[in-house]
């Protein structure tokens, strides 16, 4: 008989910020498939979700990938569940209305690595500031590159767990990182961008680092440039209209519902969405092609492949939850009138 560790990771009910939490269940001679999951329950008293006197809340299995830093084990993301099954308020994916797989989704996680002693980026000294931005994007060496080491061994735990990794770089600030990662359904993309932060932040606690998601983590006033995440999105329309108008009437249908896309786009945004630091302001709307200061940039490759790709959101937090970021992108689209 075999046993196998399966690690079942949720988002809690902490409000507008949601932490992850997780726990393992050991089973015996175990299939390794999503159906092989049962239902599981935890104390929801203790994240938020639930009042003591009726405190449980189930775990829904939702998606599986081996647990390449485990042996015997796997990663089970799962959906909160009210006791008689309905999805809890917590649960943003519930709400994505993508069943057909239609969107497809690339987000780009910033963030920043942080020494727990001095509770700084790495490459802040105690006490001071390094050198302005500018030579830490990309770059290479010792003296402007911070935390490649923690980087790359995340990229390979994600590559060896199945996510659809597709690229990091060193991000604008000291200590700043970004990773990207696609999928084909805007589930399926919450769940690997879900997973993907798991792994990251449990690998933190090997080098005495933890990650910081605030998308301005040095302060409003700070001349450094925040952390976002970027959401790259197409459905079937953009990626073969092959019309400008038609691209410009979605654009057009994120215009009046700006308040309801910064509400579930992340917290403190207002502090990173200033109009400066490559961000449009968070009372404007604006798009336009190639434009980086623009609330949605239209990518010049799909201009040049005639009007068929995709769309880039600039406006979600690093700290914004892609299940609601992908959910209210998709209900916009839906609505507008092409």
């Amino acid at each position: 008989m075999s046993k196998t560790k399966l690690e079942y990771i949720w988002l809690d009910g902490y409000f507008p910020t949601q932490n992850m939490r997780s726990k393992t269940k050991v089973v015996n001679d175990f299939g390794g498939k999503l159906e092989d999951c049962d239902m599981w329950s935890f104390d929801g008293s203790s994240t938020r979700q639930a009042e003591g006197g009726s405190s449980d809340c189930l775990l829904k299995p939702v998606a599986i990938y081996p647990d390449p830093a485990r042996r015997d084990a796997y990663l089970v993301m799962t959906e909160v569940m009210n006791a008689d099954g309905t999805p809890h308020v917590s649960n943003g994916r519930a709400t994505i209305d993508d069943d057909d797989n239609d969107f497809w989704f690339g987000f780009e996680q910033e963030y920043f690595i942080m020494d727990t002693a001095t509770q700084l980026p790495l490459g802040f000294p105690i006490g001071g500031y390094p050198a302005p931005q500018g030579m830490y994007y990309c770059s290479v060496g010792g003296k402007n590159t911070h935390g490649r080491d923690i980087v790359e061994e995340h990229a390979d735990l994600c590559i060896d767990a199945g996510l659809n990794f597709e690229g990091i770089n060193q991000e604008v600030a000291s200590g700043q990182w970004e990773f990207q990662l696609f999928a084909k359904g805007a589930k399926k993309a919450g769940d690997e961008i879900w997973i993907a932060r798991y792994l990251l932040d449990r690998l933190t606690e090997q080098h005495g680092y933890y990650i910081e998601y605030h998308p301005k983590p040095l302060g409003k006033d700070m001349d450094w440039n925040g952390s976002g995440m970027h959401a790259n999105f197409s459905n079937e329309v953009l990626r073969t209209c092959g019309d400008k108008a038609t691209y410009e009437k979605i654009c057009e249908a994120f215009r009046p519902v700006v308040k309801e896309h910064i509400a579930v786009y992340g917290e403190f945004n207002d502090q990173r969405l200033t109009g400066e630091h490559e961000t449009a302001s968070i009372n404007d709307f604006s798009f336009g092609i190639s434009d980086r200061g623009a609330s949605i940039r239209i990518p010049i490759i799909t201009v040049e492949q005639g009007w068929k790709g995709w769309l880039e959101d600039r406006r979600p937090a690093s700290n914004g939850d892609p299940y609601k970021i992908a959910g209210r992108i998709i209900k916009t689209v839906k609505s507008a009138k092409i």
